[in-house]
């Protein structure tokens, strides 16, 4: 709703006090003039009546009605005034204006009453007869001691109406140019306040549309000059402090947005205040969604609620650990909070700090995973190298036949670790190489790639009578590797010779697929079980411990595979079918 200017508040009040003055003073005239006209002719109006009682007293009772009504016509012309003469019993012996004995009985008149009770009556009224207000006053006329009669003088207000009317139009007038005149009062007075008051709130907009630089004139009533330059003062200070804040801000949204970890603001009633980028995605939720709802509404995690609730009740820093699962996958959380403090040492709610520490577990437990798999897949060769060698030198060497058999089962086994080692530098060379950028991506035909492999993996194939069969374009390029590229298809068809069985057959397929290189390598062997599908590449995983050993593999050539194709940005996984066979798939960008 607009609201008023100062005008249209003063100027209303102007003219209504003046209109209430003029009213009030008009109705105190008014009365107290009628009041004086009425008291003289009261007075007037009782002296000629008493000239009537005068000329009546004593001869009353000899004259006859007529005689009565001709004295009063005579003094009613003479005086202008209404002569009423009433007997005792009220009714009209003599009247100047009308006939009396057409006239109605007086008795129960107001002033007739007090006139026969032995006092002046005096009353003013409509008089039904003459269709005029009047005034009446009436004395007692005395007969022999009693009072016998009442003799009425009246006179008609019109006079003294028509004196207020024109009174009352005089103080209209009066009251119209006092109003005029409190107006343009009124407007002056009020453009002399309100036009420094409407520089002020001009200069105040620009203060809120932040520009600090605008000054309001100092001008007007020294009350004012001195008010617009106390805000001008004000504005100056409050653009330096606005700066600094600023720019404190600015640093503070930097540092706060840049941290990695997740950071959550608490209010005392564990509402978030405030949450960084690192918190919304350790959380799943934004800054805006989350933003004044309790922790308990944003994250369904007993812990972390726990850990809020603590914090916010002690006054030393907390840490803790726990696991936050999501909807993809588990993540491991450490968790310090701090409690903050207001200027008067009061709690203002907490910062909570969330550091993902689920890459650093998962390194830890790979590590352990990895020390352990390498020393047991070590333990074992190195067990039977240890045992048949200190056979042969307990005597076991004269036997030239058994000699012989442990030195082929001692020279399998360091053939075994020989290959574990070689596996193990292959991964941690393509590793350094992929962190150093020593791995060089050049054009390579895919046919040239499939035929390399199949070469290294004849003398295998022929062993069990499997055939290596190429479905390839040979145009299909692709831009890679063309080394660890093969490396990886000699480890999946070596894989596939090994689960298969004799007189079977594996092809090594490519094709293009949109943007992608499509290279697939299927067996008919015995299949993977689905259980065993998810972490068929992981190092040293085996779905069969005792036959892999047996075929003499390693456990890396699958983790190898997926590190290969992960240098190329591409993907690898299986689809496989207990006892049929399975497909392993390789997704390579053409050119990347």
């Amino acid at each position: 709703m607009r609201r008023k200017r100062i005008i249209w508040h003063l100027l209303p009040y102007y003219i209504i006090i003046i209109f209430i003055s003029v009213l009030s003073l008009s109705w105190y005239a008014s009365k107290s003039v009628r009041d004086f006209h009425k008291k003289d002719i009261s007075r007037s109006l009782r002296e000629r009546a008493s000239m009537v009682e005068m000329q009546l007293a004593g001869i009353y009772g000899s004259l006859n009605s007529a005689a009565v009504d001709s004295l009063c016509d005579e003094y009613g012309a003479l005086s202008e005034m209404r002569i009423t003469v009433i007997d005792s019993d009220g009714s009209v012996v003599g009247d100047s204006e009308e006939d009396p004995s057409k006239m109605e009985n007086h008795a129960d008149r107001p002033e007739v009453i007090q006139a026969l009770a032995g006092v002046v009556g005096v009353s003013e009224r409509y008089s039904g007869t003459l269709n005029e207000n009047f005034i009446y006053v009436a004395i007692p006329m005395e007969i022999n001691g009693d009072v016998r009669v009442a003799v009425r003088a009246s006179i008609p207000l019109t006079e003294v109406d028509d004196y207020l009317s024109a009174m009352y139009k005089r103080l209209f007038v009066a009251g119209i140019v006092a109003a005029l005149i409190a107006a343009l009062t009124s407007l002056f007075v009020s453009r002399r306040i309100s036009n420094p008051i409407e520089e002020m709130i001009k200069g105040i907009e620009h203060f809120a549309a932040d520009d600090l630089d605008y000054r309001i004139p100092v001008q007007g009533l020294a009350e004012i000059s001195e008010l617009a330059g106390t805000i001008n003062n004000m504005a100056s200070r409050l653009k330096d402090r606005i700066e600094t804040v600023e720019h404190q801000k600015s640093e503070q949204e930097a540092v706060f947005s840049a941290i990695p970890q997740g950071l959550l603001v608490v209010s005392d009633d564990e509402k978030i205040v405030r949450m960084n980028p690192g918190a919304s995605d350790l959380l799943g939720i934004s800054e805006e969604e989350a933003r004044g709802k309790t922790i308990q509404e944003v994250v369904r995690n007993q812990q972390l609620q726990k850990f809020v609730m603590e914090t916010l009740s002690t006054e030393d820093p907390v840490e803790t650990d726990f696991v936050l699962r999501t909807d993809i996958l588990d993540l491991h959380i450490q968790a310090r909070g701090v409690k903050l403090k207001s200027s008067d040492g009061n709690g203002s709610g907490a910062v909570i700090a969330l550091n993902n520490v689920s890459r650093i577990r998962k390194l830890e437990n790979v590590r352990r995973e990895f020390v352990a798999n390498v020393s047991h897949e070590l333990r074992t060769p190195i067990t039977a190298v240890k045992g048949f060698v200190e056979t042969l030198m307990d005597g076991g060497v004269e036997d030239k036949d058994d000699a012989n058999k442990f030195l082929e089962i001692i020279n399998r086994q360091a053939d075994r670790m020989s290959r574990i080692i070689t596996d193990l530098l292959l991964l941690a060379q393509m590793e350094s190489d992929q962190e150093t950028g020593g791995i060089r991506f050049e054009k390579a035909m895919v046919m040239d790639i499939f035929e390399g492999a199949r070469q290294v993996c004849s003398s295998s194939a022929s062993a069990k009578n499997v055939t290596i069969e190429i479905d390839c374009d040979d145009d299909l390029e692709v831009k890679g590797s063309p080394d660890l590229l093969e490396q990886a298809i000699i480890n999946l068809a070596e894989n596939a010779i090994k689960y298969s069985d004799e007189n079977e057959k594996i092809t090594i397929k490519a094709y293009r697929k949109d943007d992608w290189l499509a290279m697939d390598v299927i067996d008919r062997g015995c299949g993977i079980e689905p259980e065993n599908q998810p972490r068929l590449f992981e190092r040293f995983y085996r779905t069969d411990m005792a036959r892999s050993r047996k075929l003499g593999g390693t456990g890396l050539g699958l983790a190898i595979v997926k590190h290969i194709v992960k240098v190329h940005g591409g993907r690898v996984g299986v689809e496989s079918e207990f006892g049929k066979g399975s497909v392993f798939k390789v997704r390579i960008p053409i050119d990347h």
